[in-house]
């Protein structure tokens, strides 16, 4: 007997997913796993935002603030919504745009919910430049952040709180999940 439940893939009808969250949370690292298990492809928005600029995200932050980053982001988002079948890593910030959210709600937006205790030790780690964090108590900044931002990301469609997780088992979370989210499409009556 043949399976008649369409594939998860299908399912989706080639809407991109958002994956938001704070800096550190794992967007690009669990991104790349799923969409490679749903065979989408993976845009790190960060990166886009460094291609179209011609620098690095800390050098558009030294030359045009914090709201030339942001008008950025937003122009990428936009830009990246007109496209199909993507898994996004958003940066932690892109949520603070109602602009972004329009553009992100054509797709799934995926909260990856990370406590802050284990942010702080993943950021440590990571030598990835954090221009918001040069501060003298990242710490608190990263406090700051997350509680200002929590509500917007609480606005995802799906939220995936995250401990110890390895991103690739992240990624299958994300996927049990999304059917769950997911109206299937009217079945066709024969005649």
């Amino acid at each position: 007997m043949v399976d008649s439940t369409p594939s998860l893939r299908q399912r989706l009808g080639g809407r991109n997913l958002y994956l938001v969250g704070m800096m550190g949370s794992g967007k690009t690292s669990t991104g790349r796993p799923l969409a490679q298990r749903l065979e989408y492809g993976f845009v790190d928005a960060d990166a886009v935002i460094e291609q179209a600029a011609g620098c690095t995200i800390p050098e558009i932050f030294k030359r045009d603030g914090e709201t030339g980053f942001r008008n950025l982001e937003t122009q990428v988002l936009s830009a990246i919504s007109q496209r199909h079948s993507l898994i996004v890593a958003t940066g932690g910030g892109a949520v603070t745009r109602p602009e972004n959210w329009g553009a992100m709600h054509q797709g799934i937006v995926i909260w990856l919910d990370v406590k802050q205790e284990q942010l702080l030790k993943r950021l440590e780690q990571d030598d990835t430049p954090r221009p918001l964090l040069q501060e003298e108590d990242p710490a608190m900044v990263l406090e700051t952040l997350m509680t200002a931002r929590r509500p917007m990301y609480s606005e995802a469609d799906l939220t995936v709180v995250i401990d110890a997780e390895q991103p690739e088992e992240v990624a299958d979370g994300i996927l049990k999940l999304l059917p769950t989210l997911i109206q299937d499409p009217p079945k066709q009556r024969p005649d």
